[in-house]
């Protein structure tokens, strides 16, 4: 006759690894904003505004290569979303100024330090993209 059957003793568990807050429920609309300021002109134009407010043509000036359009479609969606305001002057012909709200400026504190991360590290990303091409190039 055999006796009982006896678990093996379990190897103890490894802490659970914290899940990112962007893995969450709320993780999802989190996505969403981020994917808002991290679009290709969002944050060169808070940044730009970040010097105070601006009227369209000196935005257009300050942000080498954005298309007219790009910049109209940039600035409706970060009004849209709280991040700056759009003041009209009624004058002729009529002047426009835009300028970042509490929520901009504070979103320009936050990225001002992956913008400098970019700045600093802007080199060391050109060697790794040109060793990584290098390496998968057939021979």
């Amino acid at each position: 006759m055999t006796g009982p059957a006896t678990a093996a003793p379990s190897a103890p568990s490894a802490p659970a690894t914290p899940a990112s807050p962007l893995s969450g429920p709320s993780g999802c609309r989190a996505r969403e904003v981020l994917d808002l300021v991290a679009g290709k002109w969002s944050l060169a134009v808070v940044d730009t505004l970040g010097a105070g407010p601006m009227r369209f043509s000196e935005l257009k000036r300050a942000i080498g290569g954005i298309s007219q359009r790009m910049l109209t479609v940039t600035l409706r969606g970060l009004e849209r979303d709280g991040i700056l305001t759009r003041t009209v002057y009624a004058v002729m012909p009529p002047n426009v100024t835009y300028e970042l709200t509490t929520m901009g400026r504070t979103l320009l504190e936050a990225t001002r330090p992956v913008v400098q991360w970019s700045l600093e590290n802007i080199a060391a990303i050109d060697a790794a993209r040109a060793e990584f091409d290098a390496s998968a190039e057939p021979s």
